[in-house]
């Protein structure tokens, strides 16, 4: 669902923290639909993974609940996603408290039962046209990982 604010995203948020939300580059409000046991589950030990990964090569490491303000205006919440230490350290420290004003530099983007492919198949590329590495797009019902570098064409594995 989407919509049209009349005040500000950060309100909108304050004033509906029941709501999961987005918003597009347009300015519209993108509501996003709840997921069942199982999908949470599979981000659970996605978020988990790369923590672990995380943990071994350094960098930030956050779950489905960030918001990320991309260079667009969007304002976007991968299902997992990793930052370097060195890009994380240079935002200010007020910066990272609130939603990041930074893309990350890898995200991945789980699909669920709810989730129309092309939905977000736009998202990813959202994504790498405000300066992620690097994404994946992982759909369990296909048995397919869509992988997306910029400047390449999408590799399905």
């Amino acid at each position: 669902m989407t919509l049209r604010l009349n005040e500000s995203f950060e309100e909108f948020v304050k004033l509906n923290p029941e709501l999961v939300v987005e918003q597009n580059s347009n300015g519209d409000i993108v509501i996003m639909s709840p997921t069942g046991g199982e999908s949470s589950e599979r981000n659970a030990e996605l978020t988990f993974q790369l923590r672990a990964w995380s943990k071994q090569l350094g960098g930030v490491t956050f779950d489905s609940s960030v918001i990320f303000c991309l260079p667009d205006g969007s304002k976007r919440s991968p299902d997992a996603s990793w930052i370097s230490s060195e890009r994380w350290i240079a935002l200010p420290q007020e910066d990272r408290k609130k939603y990041p004003p930074i893309a990350p530099d890898f995200v991945i983007e789980l699909r669920s039962e709810s989730d129309r492919l092309k939905d977000l198949q736009e998202k990813m590329q959202y994504y790498m046209n405000n300066g992620v590495r690097l994404g994946w797009l992982i759909d369990p019902f296909t048995y397919r990982v869509h992988v997306y570098q910029p400047g390449i064409p999408v590799e399905i594995m």
